[in-house]
Protein backbone atom coordinates (compact mmCIF):
# COMPACT_ATOMS: atom_id res chain seq x y z
CA UNK A 1 0.00 0.00 0.00
CA UNK A 2 2.61 2.21 0.72
CA UNK A 3 4.06 1.46 -2.65
CA UNK A 4 0.87 2.33 -4.13
CA UNK A 5 1.09 5.93 -2.40
CA UNK A 6 5.13 6.41 -3.18
CA UNK A 7 4.31 6.17 -6.66
CA UNK A 8 0.67 7.99 -6.75
CA UNK A 9 2.80 10.77 -4.95
CA UNK A 10 5.44 10.79 -7.60
CA UNK A 11 3.23 10.75 -10.61
CA UNK A 12 1.39 14.43 -8.75
CA UNK A 13 4.54 15.85 -8.31
CA UNK A 14 6.02 15.06 -11.99
CA UNK A 15 2.31 16.49 -13.11
CA UNK A 16 3.04 19.53 -10.99
CA UNK A 17 6.77 20.37 -12.34
CA UNK A 18 5.74 18.99 -15.75
CA UNK A 19 2.76 21.97 -15.54
CA UNK A 20 5.20 24.10 -13.99
CA UNK A 21 7.67 23.90 -16.89
CA UNK A 22 5.20 24.41 -19.23
CA UNK A 23 4.08 27.52 -17.75
CA UNK A 24 7.56 28.99 -17.05
CA UNK A 25 8.08 28.17 -21.37
CA UNK A 26 4.97 30.24 -21.29
CA UNK A 27 5.78 33.06 -20.08
CA UNK A 28 9.59 33.47 -20.71
CA UNK A 29 10.25 31.39 -23.33
CA UNK A 30 10.21 34.27 -25.91
CA UNK A 31 13.20 35.52 -24.29
CA UNK A 32 15.86 32.78 -26.14
CA UNK A 33 13.71 33.17 -29.47
CA UNK A 34 14.45 36.96 -29.20
CA UNK A 35 17.95 36.34 -28.62
CA UNK A 36 18.25 34.20 -31.18
CA UNK A 37 17.09 36.77 -33.81
CA UNK A 38 18.84 39.38 -32.16
CA UNK A 39 22.45 37.69 -33.04
CA UNK A 40 21.04 36.67 -36.30
CA UNK A 41 19.75 40.09 -36.70
CA UNK A 42 23.05 41.44 -35.71
CA UNK A 43 24.88 39.15 -37.70
CA UNK A 44 22.81 40.56 -40.66
CA UNK A 45 23.16 44.07 -40.12
CA UNK A 46 26.95 43.56 -40.00
CA UNK A 47 27.02 42.19 -43.31
CA UNK A 48 25.24 44.44 -44.52
CA UNK A 49 26.51 47.37 -43.08
CA UNK A 50 29.93 45.91 -44.31
CA UNK A 51 28.89 45.82 -48.12
CA UNK A 52 27.42 48.94 -47.56
CA UNK A 53 30.56 50.63 -46.26
CA UNK A 54 32.60 48.69 -49.05
CA UNK A 55 30.49 49.90 -51.83
CA UNK A 56 30.80 53.31 -51.20
CA UNK A 57 34.74 52.69 -50.88
CA UNK A 58 34.94 51.18 -54.28
CA UNK A 59 32.71 54.45 -55.61
CA UNK A 60 34.71 56.55 -53.91
CA UNK A 61 37.86 55.07 -55.34
CA UNK A 62 36.31 54.90 -59.00
CA UNK A 63 35.42 58.29 -58.49
CA UNK A 64 38.79 59.38 -57.71
CA UNK A 65 40.33 57.25 -60.10
CA UNK A 66 37.94 58.74 -62.77
CA UNK A 67 39.08 62.41 -61.83
CA UNK A 68 43.04 61.88 -61.69
CA UNK A 69 42.83 60.27 -65.19
CA UNK A 70 41.19 63.81 -66.99
CA UNK A 71 43.55 64.68 -69.48
CA UNK A 72 44.39 68.20 -68.28
CA UNK A 73 45.07 69.54 -64.97
CA UNK A 74 42.36 72.37 -64.86
CA UNK A 75 39.80 69.32 -65.89
CA UNK A 76 41.15 66.72 -62.96
CA UNK A 77 40.57 70.06 -60.34
CA UNK A 78 37.00 70.55 -61.65
CA UNK A 79 36.52 66.35 -61.50
CA UNK A 80 37.98 66.26 -57.61
CA UNK A 81 35.88 68.96 -56.58
CA UNK A 82 33.10 67.23 -57.54
CA UNK A 83 33.80 63.80 -55.67
CA UNK A 84 31.39 63.60 -53.16
CA UNK A 85 34.02 62.52 -50.16
CA UNK A 86 33.52 63.12 -46.68
CA UNK A 87 35.55 62.93 -43.29
CA UNK A 88 39.25 61.43 -44.10
CA UNK A 89 38.45 60.61 -47.90
CA UNK A 90 37.22 64.39 -47.99
CA UNK A 91 40.70 65.95 -46.33
CA UNK A 92 42.76 63.61 -49.07
CA UNK A 93 40.65 64.65 -52.41
CA UNK A 94 41.24 68.49 -50.75
CA UNK A 95 45.01 67.71 -51.17
CA UNK A 96 44.46 66.20 -54.47
CA UNK A 97 42.69 68.97 -55.66
CA UNK A 98 45.80 70.91 -54.01
CA UNK A 99 48.39 69.61 -56.08
CA UNK A 100 46.53 69.74 -59.07
CA UNK A 101 46.19 73.00 -58.76
CA UNK A 102 50.31 73.53 -57.97
CA UNK A 103 50.57 70.97 -61.16
CA UNK A 104 48.83 73.99 -63.10
CA UNK A 105 50.61 76.49 -61.68
CA UNK A 106 48.19 78.01 -59.43
CA UNK A 107 50.48 78.22 -56.35
CA UNK A 108 48.17 80.73 -54.28
CA UNK A 109 44.92 78.56 -54.88
CA UNK A 110 46.71 75.25 -53.65
CA UNK A 111 48.23 76.96 -50.54
CA UNK A 112 44.44 78.30 -50.20
CA UNK A 113 43.17 74.77 -50.30
CA UNK A 114 45.70 73.57 -48.25
CA UNK A 115 45.54 76.40 -45.53
CA UNK A 116 41.87 75.21 -45.21
CA UNK A 117 42.23 71.98 -44.31
CA UNK A 118 44.51 73.50 -41.70
CA UNK A 119 42.23 75.74 -40.24
CA UNK A 120 39.49 73.12 -40.30
CA UNK A 121 39.14 71.95 -36.97
CA UNK A 122 37.42 68.88 -37.36
CA UNK A 123 39.86 67.26 -39.00
CA UNK A 124 42.04 65.16 -37.33
CA UNK A 125 45.63 66.95 -36.03
CA UNK A 126 47.62 64.80 -38.56
CA UNK A 127 46.13 65.90 -41.55
CA UNK A 128 46.35 69.25 -40.60
CA UNK A 129 50.01 69.07 -39.88
CA UNK A 130 50.35 67.24 -43.51
CA UNK A 131 48.54 69.71 -45.05
CA UNK A 132 50.47 73.01 -43.13
CA UNK A 133 53.40 70.89 -44.41
CA UNK A 134 52.78 70.92 -48.18
CA UNK A 135 51.55 73.94 -47.66
CA UNK A 136 55.09 75.99 -46.82
CA UNK A 137 56.41 73.78 -49.35
CA UNK A 138 54.73 75.70 -52.29
CA UNK A 139 57.08 78.00 -53.94
CA UNK A 140 55.83 80.53 -56.18
CA UNK A 141 53.04 82.06 -54.51
CA UNK A 142 52.43 84.94 -52.57
CA UNK A 143 53.98 83.30 -49.25
CA UNK A 144 57.10 84.84 -48.07
CA UNK A 145 60.22 83.12 -47.19
CA UNK A 146 59.75 84.22 -43.71
CA UNK A 147 55.90 83.55 -43.89
CA UNK A 148 57.34 79.75 -44.91
CA UNK A 149 60.12 79.39 -42.40
CA UNK A 150 57.49 80.67 -39.38
CA UNK A 151 55.34 77.50 -40.89
CA UNK A 152 57.79 75.27 -40.78
CA UNK A 153 59.49 76.08 -37.68
CA UNK A 154 56.02 75.10 -35.80
CA UNK A 155 56.16 71.91 -37.80
CA UNK A 156 59.51 71.14 -36.56
CA UNK A 157 59.04 70.95 -32.94
CA UNK A 158 59.73 68.58 -30.92
CA UNK A 159 57.62 65.16 -30.96
CA UNK A 160 55.53 66.63 -34.22
CA UNK A 161 54.99 64.14 -36.75
CA UNK A 162 56.43 65.75 -39.67
CA UNK A 163 59.48 67.14 -37.63
CA UNK A 164 62.31 65.47 -39.77
CA UNK A 165 60.44 66.58 -43.12
CA UNK A 166 60.02 70.35 -41.90
CA UNK A 167 63.55 70.50 -41.02
CA UNK A 168 64.44 69.27 -44.53
CA UNK A 169 62.47 71.72 -46.08
CA UNK A 170 63.95 74.58 -43.20
CA UNK A 171 67.82 73.19 -44.55
CA UNK A 172 66.57 74.03 -48.24
CA UNK A 173 65.32 77.50 -47.40
CA UNK A 174 68.77 78.19 -45.44
CA UNK A 175 70.65 76.94 -48.76
CA UNK A 176 68.55 79.20 -50.65
CA UNK A 177 69.81 81.98 -48.51
CA UNK A 178 73.19 81.54 -48.31
CA UNK A 179 72.87 80.28 -44.39
CA UNK A 180 74.99 77.12 -45.53
CA UNK A 181 76.78 76.34 -41.93
CA UNK A 182 73.00 77.01 -40.47
CA UNK A 183 71.99 74.32 -42.78
CA UNK A 184 74.82 71.65 -42.37
CA UNK A 185 73.68 71.87 -38.90
CA UNK A 186 70.39 71.37 -39.51
CA UNK A 187 70.76 68.67 -41.94
CA UNK A 188 73.41 66.54 -39.69
CA UNK A 189 70.89 66.44 -36.99
CA UNK A 190 68.54 64.69 -39.41
CA UNK A 191 71.09 62.68 -41.03
CA UNK A 192 71.66 61.03 -37.34
CA UNK A 193 68.24 60.82 -36.23
CA UNK A 194 67.14 57.36 -35.62
CA UNK A 195 63.47 58.67 -36.44
CA UNK A 196 64.59 59.31 -40.35
CA UNK A 197 63.77 56.98 -42.88
CA UNK A 198 66.34 55.75 -45.27
CA UNK A 199 65.41 58.10 -47.77
CA UNK A 200 65.47 61.15 -46.08
CA UNK A 201 68.57 59.92 -44.43
CA UNK A 202 70.03 59.63 -47.82
CA UNK A 203 68.81 62.82 -49.06
CA UNK A 204 70.06 64.82 -46.33
CA UNK A 205 73.63 62.78 -46.51
CA UNK A 206 73.69 64.05 -50.29
CA UNK A 207 73.14 67.85 -49.05
CA UNK A 208 75.84 67.43 -46.67
CA UNK A 209 77.86 65.96 -49.20
CA UNK A 210 77.49 68.70 -51.72
CA UNK A 211 77.70 71.42 -49.17
CA UNK A 212 80.89 70.54 -48.10
CA UNK A 213 82.19 69.94 -51.39
CA UNK A 214 81.10 73.13 -52.63
CA UNK A 215 82.56 74.87 -49.45
CA UNK A 216 86.19 73.08 -49.96
CA UNK A 217 86.01 74.29 -53.53
CA UNK A 218 85.64 77.42 -52.35
CA UNK A 219 88.54 77.51 -49.99
CA UNK A 220 90.74 75.86 -52.44
CA UNK A 221 89.69 78.92 -54.83
CA UNK A 222 90.70 81.44 -52.11
CA UNK A 223 94.15 79.84 -51.67
CA UNK A 224 97.30 81.87 -52.57
CA UNK A 225 99.06 79.52 -55.49
CA UNK A 226 102.53 77.88 -54.57
CA UNK A 227 104.13 79.75 -56.23
CA UNK A 228 103.20 83.11 -55.42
Amino acid sequence: MANQNDSFIDEVSEEVRRDRLFALMKRWGWIPAVIVVALVGGTAWQQWSAARDRAEAEALGDAVLAAVSEPDAEARIAALEAVPATGEAGVLARMLVAAEQQVAGEADAAIETLDGIVADAGVPRLYRDLAALKSAMIEGGSRSSMERRALLQDLAGPGAPFALLAGEQLALIEIAEGETEAALTRLRGIADDALATQSLRERAQGLIVALETEADAGDAAGMPDAGE
